[in-house]
């Protein structure tokens, strides 16, 4: 993975939600979705939706470091899904700009982000760096990692990380492109 400056990293992390207003309103313009594009565009983001929520459900952050369920797969299914919520709403705008977009935001905003939450979880919990060496950050495994711990989905762990935002704001954007449907 590409390493970043700490500083950058760290002002990045700070301008992460109030620049997400600012990709809202670039979204509303350059949004050109068909019904064709929606039917192939929701499917993908509703993957993401799902592995997120799994995700949210298997983790007590800076309690317990998080190796089995979607972690067990990947370090990062958060991520993951938020790159597939991102992807799908791509297709179903219409929009190879928004396309663009998002992978230089995920790119240069929360790759940083992610090594910040990784030195986080180094310093919280030591076996993160053998974990580490099993899982893949961002690309899945296709089994799961033999060392992982077993983690049941709980969901007050989903409320208590506040994953149904994530589920609001596509229902939010879902909305916005079948109003904007060619009528």
């Amino acid at each position: 993975m590409i390493q970043f400056p700490k500083p950058y990293a760290d002002a990045v992390a700070r301008l992460r939600v109030p620049s997400g207003f600012l990709i809202v309103l670039i979204f509303a313009w350059l949004s050109r979705p068909l019904s064709a594009s929606i039917a192939w565009g929701t499917p993908v983001s509703l993957l993401g939706l799902l592995l997120r929520g799994w995700a949210a459900g298997c983790l007590d952050k800076n309690r317990q470091l998080s190796t089995g369920g979607p972690y067990a797969y990947t370090r990062n299914p958060l991520y993951l899904g938020t790159l597939l919520v991102a992807a799908g709403l791509a297709i179903a705008a219409r929009s190879p700009w928004l396309a663009l977009l998002f992978a230089g935001v995920f790119l240069f905003v929360y790759l940083p982000v992610i090594q910040l939450e990784e030195q986080h979880l180094r310093h919280l919990f030591p076996e993160y760096e053998s974990y580490a060496a099993r899982v893949r950050a961002l690309w899945p495994r296709l089994i799961p990692d033999p060392g992982s711990t077993h983690a049941a989905f709980r969901f007050r762990l989903y409320l208590q990380n506040q994953e149904y935002q994530a589920g609001a704001g596509f229902a939010i954007g879902l909305l916005y492109l079948l109003w904007r449907l060619p009528r």
